[in-house]
């Protein structure tokens, strides 16, 4: 029961806890005890939160006196170690903010309690969330459970390792550029970065600049994501970005009028592409064509004309450097990670730079806005390549060399724009290792994007769901 009870999904967890047929506690105890078993190996969780299995009890008691259950009531689930929890260690990966325990809980975590689900621990994160791999001075590294010599990515990688792994069914993270896609995408889970403002992010580091962030769920299922998304989203009179009050259809799998316009692009504008990533779009695209939907390959000319990790660089360095030289201030060296390091180093960007950037990121919203007039989704990569080795500087994809951090060449065109993107497994690399898909929308088509990633789960070729550790 152990076993099945670690690789449920939430909302099995959440039906069989109210229908009695398993208690909180015993599920509680079962994800404490794969932690147990397997964090030593993987490192995503870096703090149990205090009081778990009390928690665990006093939800099994309301059960049993039949109050009435929020939608994910006795549900545990695990949060990035950047997201502030109420008494709950939030360190930010950085012996900065070492001992740090926040007094509130980020509006995010807060409402995920208030839909009953249960905090069982924080998880692993790069310091400040700035990393494509989730290692850091004060919690160290984590390990892909796929494969340990491999990244499960950044800056979420703890919460997307811990999901995979079987530690937690469900999680909240963050995401600037690539952070809850490209994790979810190197170990096989899914998650959902909404569109931009959609869900609060007050409680979380940093306050400003904000306008590239996001906070949003990971979890083992597309209904996880939608269940969880319906409990997030909304404004709560905090952050400023988050005041769209658009209604969130929580139905998965709804019947739609007419077939869907579904557009499939690889390349040109996301940089060069692996082979076997490339055959992974193509196959999930022809599964769409085969359940009815209108598919075709398609160009979008801004993505061509405006790089978009490169806009979002030059508008990024020069926002955020404040923030770090205020964080780092009085530090000694060995308090400080190299990504802080090299963030700190970076030239600010000339004005004329920047105001370019800034007219870069209209050009590519409207590009966006043109395409979604002829159809209603579009299928990318999520990453150009399956996880790599830790500490790889370099990536040889296709025949070209690449940067690292030209992992981000497809994310980050969404964080710019702010549009909704779910990342989902679809495919198998030949050493084992998983390869995602991307399924985009227009703004605040989050039901579509969600629809479609639902009829994908189904068509999914992959059957090897749950990594041997």
């Amino acid at each position: 029961m152990s076993t099945e009870l670690i690789y449920s999904d939430a909302t099995k967890l959440a039906e069989l806890i109210r229908t009695r047929e398993v208690s909180p506690v015993e599920v509680m105890k079962a994800h404490l005890d794969r932690i147990e078993a397997v964090n030593p190996k993987v490192n995503a969780i870096v703090t149990i939160a205090d009081g778990a299995l009390k928690s665990a009890k006093d939800a099994e008691a309301a059960v049993l006196r039949g109050d009435e259950l929020g939608p994910l009531h006795g549900v545990p689930f695990t949060v990035k170690d950047s997201i502030d929890t109420a008494k709950i260690l939030t360190q930010r990966g950085s012996p900065i903010f070492k001992g740090r325990t926040p007094e509130t809980d980020a509006t995010s975590v807060a409402r995920m309690k208030k839909a009953g689900a249960l905090l069982l621990a924080k998880t692993n994160l790069p310091e400040f969330s700035y990393g494509i791999e989730s290692d850091n001075l004060l919690t160290g590294r984590t390990k892909n459970p796929w494969n340990l010599d491999l990244t499960p990515g950044g800056s979420s990688g703890g919460e997307s390792a811990a999901i995979a792994a079987g530690m937690s069914p469900l999680g909240l993270a963050t995401d600037l550029a690539i952070s809850v896609r490209g994790p979810a995408a190197h170990t096989g889970v899914v998650s959902l970065k909404a569109t931009h403002g959609r869900v609060p992010m007050t409680g979380i580091w940093p306050r400003e600049p904000r306008r590239f962030w996001h906070v949003g769920p990971m979890a083992r299922s597309i209904r996880d994501l939608s269940l969880a998304f319906s409990q997030l989203a909304g404004p709560d009179g905090q952050d400023g970005y988050s005041s769209s009050a658009v209604p969130f259809d929580a139905g998965v799998g709804i019947a739609n009028e007419r077939p869907l316009r579904v557009g499939w692009l690889v390349e040109p504008g996301f940089g060069p592409i692996d082979p076997e990533t490339t055959s992974t779009v193509q196959a999930a695209a022809e599964a769409l064509r085969g359940l009815g939907h209108t598919v075709e390959s398609i160009r979008i000319p801004a993505l061509e004309r405006d790089f978009g990790l490169e806009v979002f660089s030059r508008l990024h360095v020069l926002e955020m450097k404040p923030g770090f030289v205020k964080a780092t201030a009085g530090r000694s060296e060995d308090e400080i990670s190299y990504m802080a390091k090299f963030m700190l180093g970076l030239p600010d960007t000339p004005a004329a730079d920047y105001i370019d950037a800034v007219q870069g990121a209209e050009r590519l919203k409207d590009g966006y806005a043109e395409y979604f007039q002829k159809h209603d989704v579009l299928l990318t990569p999520v990453l150009p390549t399956p996880s790599f080795k830790h500490g790889q500087e370099e990536l040889l994809i296709n025949g070209q060399t690449i940067g690292a951090m030209g992992i981000m060449n497809i994310t980050s065109h969404l964080s710019v724009t702010g549009l909704p993107g779910v990342s989902m497994r679809f495919g198998t690399s030949k050493e084992g290792m998983p390869i995602g898909v991307q399924i985009v929308g227009s703004w605040q088509t989050e039901s579509t994007i969600l629809h479609i990633a639902s009829l994908l789960e189904q068509a999914s070729p992959v059957r090897d769901l749950h990594p041997n550790l």
